[in-house]
């Protein structure tokens, strides 16, 4: 077994290299260079596929489930909002800044520092497998999803995001719609009874009031957010139409396609669905991996933003060091102490889920 000391502080090295390394999505192949040299770093073989890098533990069996850990390396571009450079990693107050520091790379070295640690145990209930994967921000054809049938069958998964190390157990999808609100275009001077500008205000009321019956325990209500709205060229000319995005966060309670039949047929205007493919996911709040967070005063809860889980068809739960609020914000930070404590509770976690015999 690794010191947790010793991987603790090694998990911290590599996320400062992280963060000083531009990973946007599409563009991670400097970072998946380091995270496969710090698994060669521990004698650990890996596996790329694209960006995407892939190792299991040592004692890897077909005859067990496997238990799936993921985060991923790339990130969003930095806003225009920082004040310091995104890809120096800088240590102040005990929090260390930079671009991704937060979402993911706290809760990428967390997870790649747990495994190291479990990686050479016998008699495992479980299959681990690492998974630091690409194009998760964007959705891409690279990520998680794009790799799920070169990889084993997966029984179980802990994605990496940031939770403040509680248990979302229930996660929200998503459908982003393109919307079309109609009317007849005009001279700006002529009476017009169909100005599709006009028209839009009612189909903007429709969506702010409209509410789906069934809501979840754990993930509330499905929520609709016009998000987009775009019509007309020129200040003398009414336009034919009216274009908007509508971004919707669907409960568990519904699939993604029940969303689309419904809104589709019941909306007052032409909409039409980008994709389904990105559903709720959740696990159950009885699995041994949920009883095992909880034991470690860990919370459960509803997260209402999507991550990697979508691209999963088992159970799944997310969790991770850091704060939700930070991601995708100026001057992104994580504490060192959440880094800390956050592979102390995976490592502690997986001991009471996997429940080696050797070390119980």
């Amino acid at each position: 077994m690794n010191s947790l000391e010793k991987l603790t502080r090694e998990a911290l090295a590599l996320l400062q290299q992280l963060i000083e390394t531009p990973s946007f999505s599409g563009e991670e192949s400097a970072t998946a260079n380091l995270i496969r040299q710090w698994l060669e770093s521990h004698d650990i073989g890996c596996e790329q596929i694209g960006n995407n890098i892939i190792a299991r533990n040592a004692w890897f069996s077909e005859d067990k489930p496997t238990l799936l850990l993921n985060s991923h390396h790339d990130t969003v571009r930095p806003n225009k909002g920082y004040t310091r450079d995104p890809f120096k990693a800088t240590l102040e107050d005990g929090k260390l800044y930079g671009l991704g520091s937060n979402d993911a790379g706290g809760c990428l070295v967390s997870l790649l520092a747990s495994f190291v640690y479990w990686h050479q145990a016998k008699d495992l209930s479980h299959n681990l497998l690492m998974v630091a994967s690409a194009e998760e921000e964007n959705s891409g054809p690279n990520s998680l999803r794009g790799i799920l049938d070169s990889l084993p069958a997966i029984d179980v998964a802990i994605v990496g995001e940031p939770t403040e190390m509680n248990l979302a157990i229930a996660e929200k999808g998503l459908v982003v719609f393109d919307g079309t609100i109609t009317g007849t275009p005009s001279h700006a001077a002529h009476p017009n009874p169909d100005n599709a500008i006009y028209n839009a205000i009612p189909v903007l009321d429709w969506f702010r009031n409209y509410r789906f019956p069934r809501v979840s325990e754990t993930l509330g209500e499905v929520k609709l957010t016009v998000t987009q709205i775009k019509g007309g060229k020129q200040h003398n000319a009414v336009p034919a139409q009216v274009e908007i995005v509508l971004d919707v966060r669907v409960n568990d309670r519904y699939s993604n396609g029940e969303i689309a039949e419904i809104l589709e047929k019941e909306a007052p205007c032409k909409l039409r669905a980008r994709s389904l493919r990105l559903n709720s996911s959740s696990i159950d709040p009885e699995h041994p991996l949920v009883i095992s967070g909880i034991g470690l005063g860990r919370k459960t809860y509803g997260s209402p933003t999507l991550s990697d889980q979508a691209a999963l068809s088992c159970p799944s739960l997310k969790m991770g060091p850091g704060k939700s609020q930070r991601s995708h914000s100026a001057d992104e930070f994580i504490m060192v102490q959440e880094v800390e404590e956050g592979i102390a509770i995976y490592v502690a976690m997986l001991k009471g889920f996997l429940q080696p015999e050797r070390f119980g």
